[in-house]
């Protein structure tokens, strides 16, 4: 079957300080590079600096004259977060666009982040969460656009109140659902704060769809030593063209809700049937992150576990 190509055009970003997070491979590289070929001046926080190296390289071939800052980042170390959020603010240049989309997706058995969260709800939720509160400053400085990418898996399960950190009956699926609901409901919470109290920032989400990305390749650090059988599934209907994306097509949605002019509290994702691939448009929000004291708890709870509550406007 043959697939219709699917791109959007990107404004002019020149002048446009942006940081994405998961940007040395797969969706984030990809977003990384449209900005960057769009003239954003662009931060990439990378844990492996070698992976980062070859990021900057591949980006370069497509946008020659990019401006790619490699800074060091591991989201499972609320240190780490902490150390790039102290550098950014000494520096005092202000972020235009944060794209909050690294993650780490079903570990075989439960694993914990240097902090002892669970690595899902730790790297994908709360590192990200204590991101956002460190460079708060920078961020209202740039009227800035904050993205936060969630999954379909949003749209199932629920968040486990009370075990977080999955101590309890750990499941996989389960816990990586929990993690994308609530930076789902962080996302809008950070909307709602930054309309009462004067922040200037906007915050969308945005969603894949499906695609064949690494989160279910095989990763030896994670106890997975093969890819999972659901990625081999994934990149054959991915190549034939059937229902699902393509990691640059994944990549669309996150680029709408970074650029489009009324994006705050909309959820941007793939268009086509079960929006697991397609054309990127708005769709509905999905149930789970529609309340607002859900969303309220969320961000307290987050607040409380990193230790920023000061930072998070609290």
């Amino acid at each position: 079957m043959s697939r219709t190509p699917i791109d959007i055009t990107l404004p002019d970003l020149t002048g446009t300080r942006a940081l994405v997070t998961g940007a040395s491979d797969g969706v984030g590289l990809v977003i990384a590079t449209r900005l960057a070929a769009a003239g954003a001046d662009l931060i990439l926080p990378v844990r492996n600096r070698a992976k980062g190296e070859a990021a900057i390289a591949t980006m370069r071939d497509a946008a020659p004259a990019a401006t790619v800052e490699l800074r060091d980042l591991d989201l499972s170390s609320l240190t780490s977060v902490a150390d790039l959020g102290e550098s950014l603010l000494a520096e005092g240049r202000p972020i235009h666009l944060l794209v909050n989309n690294a993650g780490v997706m079903t570990p075989p058995t439960r694993q914990t982040t240097a902090d002892g969260f669970e690595l899902q709800f730790g790297t994908n939720h709360l590192g990200h969460f204590a991101l956002v509160a460190h460079l708060l400053p920078l961020l209202r400085a740039g009227n800035a656009r904050v993205v936060s990418q969630i999954s379909v898996a949003a749209n199932q399960g629920a968040v486990n109140w009370t075990d977080p950190n999955w101590e309890r009956d750990y499941d996989g699926m389960r816990a990586y659902s929990h993690s994308k609901i609530a930076f789902g409901l962080f996302g809008l919470d950070l909307s709602r704060r930054s309309r009462e109290n004067g922040w200037g920032v906007t915050s969308a989400l945005s969603h894949p769809g499906v695609a064949p990305t690494n989160l279910l390749a095989a990763r030896p650090e994670l106890g997975r030593t093969r890819e999972t059988a659901g990625r081999r599934i994934i990149r054959m209907l991915s190549g034939r063209g059937i229902l699902l994306g393509t990691v640059a097509s994944a990549a669309l949605p996150a680029l709408l809700a970074a650029t489009a002019p009324d994006a705050d509290s909309k959820l941007f994702g793939p268009s086509g049937p079960g929006h697991l691939g397609g054309r990127p448009a708005t769709q509905r929000v999905y149930s789970r992150l529609r309340s607002p004291e859900h969303a309220r708890r969320i961000w307290e709870l987050s607040a409380e576990l990193t230790g920023t509550s000061a930072n998070a406007g609290i």
